[in-house]
């Protein structure tokens, strides 16, 4: 079937024997008259998610967790950025998260801004009742006590999964055309017009709008910066942090001005991941979480269950009419 909704037409042989003075001959010719409620239809599905993007999304969640949470153990170990090659206790960090002499717990960025965080950042209470002045508490790291070795441990074993586990991904996807064909914005999705149009959509709830086998232009511009930006940043400047790679590679440490700049990027694109979670999460929740689940673990979205979109009404795409199943 093609975009454009052929005019229906009923077959000759019915209509040939529309003259016969038969209860069921006009019963028959008043059915293949009647086009299909839109009601009675089988429920529609679309092929959305293949199984590397499934395979890939499912063992990076997982290991980008674990190594978020075992990154903050290790950033327990010395709560403090620095930008530069050197860094220590008595030099001035453009952050730093602690406890405060009177009792309490803050944020520090550079020399003015200071952001009481007591009870949660700085100064927690840890599960047995004692109190915890590391940077961030029992609950958010990986071990939930302190041990810089144990979360190193934890941290570059799930980083191997992750890297090896990307790699995969972009060859796989490189190779079936995904990156290309799904996740390359298109001009036409550049233009400011066709941009604010898909921000109004989802102030509306309105997520898939009228292609919902496809990313929209928010999506793919927001898959772009983590596959393309935040990825390749985290995984060279964990290189770079690591002696064993700095010998075989030290253009790394020109590449980012030393250790403590690569440590300073690496959480900052530690925090955009986390970001990005947060906001791929809430917007599960308002797109149908169990719609948008299901849809990664066995690759097919139902399209009667797309919130703010209805593929049998006047929003419904072309590609919602061409791939639906029984």
């Amino acid at each position: 079937m093609t975009g454009a909704e052929k005019p229906w037409s009923a077959p000759d042989a019915e209509l040939a024997n529309a003259d016969e003075p038969t209860a069921a001959g006009m019963g028959d010719l008043a059915d293949a008259l009647t086009p299909p409620s839109p009601m009675a239809s089988k429920p529609h599905r679309i092929y959305r998610h293949r199984v590397s993007t499934r395979l890939w999304h499912w063992t990076n969640a997982i290991a980008l967790i674990v190594m978020l949470m075992s990154g903050l153990m290790i950033f327990n170990a010395h709560p403090r950025l620095y930008w530069g090659e050197y860094g220590a206790n008595m030099d001035t960090p453009w952050l730093w998260i602690g406890p405060t002499p009177e009792g309490g717990g803050h944020l520090l960025l550079g020399r003015s801004i200071d952001i009481p965080t007591t009870g949660v950042l700085g100064r927690s209470t840890n599960p047995n009742g004692s109190i915890n002045t590391h940077a961030f508490p029992h609950w958010a790291t990986i071990p939930s006590g302190y041990s810089l070795a144990g979360a190193r441990r934890w941290h570059l074993s799930f980083a191997w999964i992750f890297v090896l586990a990307t790699i995969g991904y972009a060859l796989v996807s490189l190779v079936n055309g995904h990156v290309r064909r799904d996740l390359l914005p298109k001009r036409h999705e550049l233009a400011p017009r066709h941009l604010w149009k898909d921000v109004v959509d989802h102030l509306k709830l309105r997520f898939h709008g009228d292609e919902p086998g496809q990313y929209n232009i928010l999506q793919k511009l927001t898959y772009g910066l983590v596959l393309f930006v935040l990825l390749p940043l985290v995984i060279l400047t964990g290189m770079t942090m690591s002696p064993a790679f700095d010998a075989a590679f030290p253009w790394l440490l020109d590449l980012f001005g030393g250790r403590q700049s690569a440590r300073s990027i690496h959480f900052v694109c530690a925090a955009g991941f986390a970001a990005f979670i947060v906001v791929h999460l809430l917007l599960v929740v308002l797109a149908g979480p169990i719609n948008e689940i299901r849809s990664m673990i066995t690759g097919w979205l139902h399209v009667r269950e797309v919130k703010g979109h209805g593929a049998e009404g006047p929003g419904a795409g072309p590609r919602a009419r061409e791939e639906q199943t029984a």
